[in-house]
């Protein structure tokens, strides 16, 4: 299998840990999106929505969106499950995830921050202020879904709502989002990097990353 990633997309970050979590072989192809790689049309032709992650199987069959690839992945290969079976705890794993994946990603991924810029003339401070707002906004609703009772969100080992949390906490990071106010999101990030197969899906730790300031 190919998975199309870059190294610093928190959605590439989430299914790179669920490969490895899960042991599955792949090889990592990099998609360079602040140089427009994702718009070239043979990228295109596999990802006509022009982000990461895409996963092409061996048969050539190529997957798109993280949350349906994710879904793919846990329901293929199950062990370790990563999305309950149990129908309320399913409910409460996604609910978490989704709130990462559909309220907090799509206002502060790449094309929005470029669109502040180019269409509305945003500054680099306002940019900021922008990014944090929303991750500030949607860790609050995130936190108090948490009973902080358990190392990772829902128990004793990663579920799809710790690799979703993860992966954002990357991005506030980068953002110098203040943090303080979310222990349990930041025990559960400290928990997720305890573990070597989520350390090695780490943006860091990818061939294609690069030194930023």
């Amino acid at each position: 299998m190919k998975l199309y990633s870059y190294w610093r997309s928190t959605t590439s970050y989430r299914v790179r840990a669920a490969l490895n979590l899960k042991g599955v072989a792949y090889e990592t192809l990099p998609v360079d999106l602040v140089a427009g790689a994702q718009s070239a049309p043979e990228y295109l032709a596999l990802n006509p929505g022009a982000g990461v992650p895409t996963l092409v199987l061996d048969d050539g069959a190529a997957l798109t969106q993280s949350m349906a690839i994710l879904d793919y992945i846990d329901a293929t290969w199950p062990e370790p499950r990563l999305i309950p079976a149990d129908p309320m705890e399913r409910a409460r794993v996604l609910a978490v995830a989704h709130g990462v994946a559909m309220d907090i990603h799509p206002v502060n991924n790449l094309r929005v921050i470029k669109a502040l810029g180019t269409e509305f003339g945003a500054s680099a401070e306002q940019k900021q202020a922008w990014m944090q707002h929303w991750m500030i906004e949607g860790f609050t609703a995130i936190e108090a879904q948490l009973s902080g009772a358990t190392p990772f969100a829902f128990g004793d080992t990663p579920s799809l709502a710790d690799l979703c949390i993860g992966s954002q906490m990357y991005n506030a990071e980068r953002w110098e989002v203040p943090l303080d106010a979310f222990p349990i999101l930041k025990k559960i990030t400290a928990n997720c990097l305890a573990i070597p197969a989520i350390q090695a899906a780490h943006p860091d730790n990818q061939h294609d990353a690069k030194e930023t300031t």
